[in-house]
């Protein structure tokens, strides 16, 4: 399994149209909710909300993933949003977040949801895919960026 076996072009949202770090959140897990991978929305939106009272999730280089594992959410879904004015998400280099990621799955698979994480994590680490995804027009051309960049790397489970 790769990351982008768990993203559609339905669940990235460009430009994402928000002001708060919240309504970001809201607006990228009612997107996942409308293709029923998500059983009670309020309980998930509460869930990654407590999740980033613990520690943001805003990792800087306008990066946020913010993310939860709940019961909730019965299978593992992503969805991607890029705020092209940024959005505070009080992360830690202070900085606005532009490239937002959200991670939701169920509480009995840590290790993918760790594993999820982690290859977010390395694909943002690189400068020059942050700048083409910002550059980006839609979805499809998002998609694209990320599963050419995400096919160097090995399969997750």
């Amino acid at each position: 399994m790769q990351l982008t076996d768990l993203l559609n072009e339905d669940h990235i949202l460009i430009p994402l149209k928000c002001k708060t770090r919240d309504e970001c959140i809201r607006t990228l897990i009612e997107s996942i909710h409308k293709d029923g991978l998500i059983d009670d929305i309020e309980k998930a939106y509460l869930a990654i909300l407590e999740r980033e009272k613990l520690m943001t999730t805003g990792v800087g280089n306008g990066i946020a993933i913010p993310h939860c594992k709940h019961n909730s959410c019965p299978n593992f879904a992503v969805a991607f949003g890029i705020h092209p004015k940024g959005v505070d998400f009080e992360a830690i280099d202070k900085k606005k977040v532009h490239l937002i990621f959200l991670l939701v799955g169920p509480e009995n698979n840590p290790s993918l949801h760790i594993k999820l994480l982690s290859r977010i994590s390395r694909l943002m680490s690189n400068e020059e895919l942050r700048e083409q995804l910002l550059e980006c027009k839609s979805p499809r051309e998002a998609l694209e960026l990320l599963k050419e960049e995400e096919g160097y790397y090995f399969e997750l489970e």
